[in-house]
């Protein structure tokens, strides 16, 4: 039996198939984890199963990469293209968390319905009830929680209660690497008791905004990946990893984050209230990285398009300033949902709105943060050999195709 997503085919599991969104893993820490001695069993996914480098969505966002993974297809189909908009229909800058936003539907759901048993666990709350949109929640049906709220888990709200117990592990800190861990604790607990079909799981990149691929940190972090992810594999999973973003140093030699103020320079250009910039990166969470990343919008006067983009375009730090339908067209992005004019910046730059309304109080190492296109690169990394062109481009949200289609069995 094959069930049709969006536009896209797949096929029925085998056997469990399991999908992992390691947030923030650019390609280097499976491999330094791996050649360091804290990763042998990734390590020998990568010389016996598929180990490819894939293009994740730009902006390269938390909400926007998950949500593209979890329906098959990019922003401009699905409609979540930050974890921050301007909403235009109730003129105010919101979280893009709620599932109204969603406008298709997603793989889970078409699962479910075919008869298939669902399992998500998420690291933070802010995602859940976009990944869990219109599942039937409960015993034999579907689970979706977060580590973050664990503890107040519902069989109404989430399909399971006694989460903690089930687990066996305390309610971890939000700002922790146990945050993270807590998911793959879950997701072992959940497959050896009640076996679901697909299985989702998706950490928090807290780890990786503060260290480094080989450093002693992160190779500890993926060290304990690896034990989580070889249990899976002895239960005769499909191990399907991917990330929804990279990561790179956005900081000058001294350690300061290495920022353009967006909304300070065009208060300049323009005049004060002439435009408005929105940080798509901006979520609850901001000791990760203080709501600086590499990819911004603003909403200006038309008029002001041409001129902005010209001088955006000679500034150094810049790598793309687009017109709202460039943007929408180069990065498949919904129109509607982006201001005027997109801006881009290089590798080591951040963009941020006004030097003022950034709080870097709670960064503690240099700033890494992404959001860019030099952050678009990331792992597909499965634990079989799969039927995979060399030369064919593939996508982080090519990841259920790759798992229940391409898997030699």
């Amino acid at each position: 039996m094959a069930i049709t997503v969006n536009g896209r085919r797949y096929k029925d599991p085998k056997q469990p198939v399991v999908v992992v969104c390691v947030d923030g893993s650019e390609p280097g820490y499976i491999e330094r984890a791996a050649e360091a001695g804290d990763a042998p069993y990734l390590g020998r996914i990568l010389r016996e199963g598929t180990s490819r480098l894939v293009d994740c969505v730009v902006p390269s966002f938390t909400n926007p990469n998950n949500l593209s993974i979890v329906t098959g297809v990019p922003p401009a189909v699905h409609g979540i293209c930050g974890n921050y908009f301007f909403d235009p229909e109730v003129q105010a800058e919101v979280m893009m968390n709620d599932p109204k936003h969603l406008r298709v539907g997603t793989i889970f759901k078409a699962f479910q319905e075919a008869g298939a048993r669902i399992a998500i666990v998420t690291a933070k709350d802010k995602l859940r009830a976009l990944l869990g949109k219109d599942l039937r929640l409960g015993p034999c049906k579907a689970v979706c929680f977060s580590s973050e709220r664990a503890d107040k888990a519902s069989v109404a709200e989430n399909g399971i209660d006694g989460v903690m117990n089930v687990v066996g592990k305390p309610l971890p800190n939000v700002y922790s690497a146990e945050l993270s861990e807590f998911v793959f604790a879950a997701g072992v607990r959940l497959m050896e008791r009640d076996t679901p079909d697909l299985m989702y799981l998706s950490t928090t990149d807290y780890i990786q905004h503060k260290h480094a691929p080989g450093t002693p940190v992160a190779n500890a972090f993926y060290k304990m990946m690896d034990s989580y992810l070889a249990r899976l594999d002895a239960l005769g999973c499909v191990i399907a990893l991917t990330a929804d973003h990279g990561m790179n140093a956005k900081h000058d030699r001294g350690g300061k984050p290495d920022v353009i103020y967006l909304q300070d320079l065009l208060d300049r250009w323009l005049g004060p209230g002439k435009a408005r910039v929105i940080l798509p990166i901006t979520d609850p969470y901001v000791v990760h990285h203080g709501a600086l990343g590499s990819f911004a919008t603003a909403y200006l006067p038309t008029s002001d398009v041409a001129s902005v983009i010209d001088r955006l375009k000679s500034m150094d730090g810049i790598e793309a300033a687009l017109t709202r339908a460039e943007a929408a067209s180069r990065f498949e992005l919904p129109p509607e949902r982006i201001g005027e004019v997109v801006v881009v910046s290089t590798r080591h730059k951040v963009l941020g709105t006004s030097l003022a309304k950034h709080d870097l109080s709670g960064l503690t190492e240099p700033l890494r943060s992404h959001g860019g296109i030099s952050e678009q690169k990331v792992p597909l990394v499965v634990n079989r050999r799969t039927e995979l062109p060399a030369d064919h481009r593939l996508r982080n949200f090519d990841i259920f195709d790759v798992a229940l289609n391409r898997v030699v069995h």
